[in-house]
């Protein structure tokens, strides 16, 4: 393969790879739309369409794989091959967490009277935010980007803290709402792992770029 073809080869993986990005946060989309709609039928739907990322996920690291026994690549090429590698799993674990949401929504049901907390869409909003400027970093080569997702992280988790005080609360002053209430925490966990996963993301391309790890590490590799 001629030097062309595999820069080719590696622009259509990034694509790729940015696809499966959008079809997580389209699955993150639905599943807390059909939790806050209580609409078991989109639930479902993400549920089933889980296979699919499952799937696109796969394809990456076979293509990847191949790349990298066929070229033998060096320096920025190898790491972003890897890059691609370990992005494919960060997406198809948030892919998997909406899968979760859309599970929870199927076991409260549809005729459940509480009310999802309001936090909840609000941290769903913060981490496919933070997955989407992940992805930007990536296709931009932004190491300042990447180090905003990353320091995002702790607004997420500040409100997670806050989400889990709040159902302990009505836990406490609404007994009857305690199994219900319980299904919410999960849902806040999942959407407090999707915030983490995209700042691993973020890490990835800090060392894509860099040859380090984290905002402030070692000297850069050389490539």
């Amino acid at each position: 393969m001629v030097r062309a073809d595999f820069d080719r080869s590696l622009e259509e993986l990034q694509a790729e790879l940015v696809g499966l990005g959008e079809m997580v946060e389209r699955a993150i989309i639905k599943s807390m739309d059909a939790l806050e709609r209580r609409d078991l039928a989109m639930a479902y739907e993400v549920v089933e369409e889980d296979d699919l990322i499952d799937a696109k996920r796969f394809e990456l690291e076979e293509k990847c794989i191949d790349l990298i026994a066929t070229q033998q690549p060096l320096a920025i090429d190898l790491r972003t091959l890897l890059a691609v590698l370990h992005i494919a799993v960060e997406l198809e674990r948030m892919g998997d967490y909406a899968e979760g949401i859309g599970k929870i929504c199927l076991i409260i049901g549809d005729d459940t009277p509480v009310e999802t907390p309001k936090q909840l869409p609000l941290m769903a909003e913060m981490g496919l935010a933070m997955l989407r400027r992940s992805l930007q970093s990536l296709v931009d080569r932004d190491t300042a980007l990447a180090g905003e997702v990353w320091a995002s992280d702790d607004e997420v988790d500040e409100q997670y803290a806050g989400v889990c005080r709040q159902i302990f609360l009505d836990m406490g002053q609404h007994p009857s709402t305690i199994e219900a209430a319980t299904h919410f925490l999960w849902v806040a966990h999942d959407l407090e792992r999707i915030a983490d996963r995209a700042t691993n993301i973020a890490e990835r391309v800090i060392f894509l770029v860099t040859g380090r790890f984290g905002r402030y590490g070692g000297p850069p590799v050389s490539g």
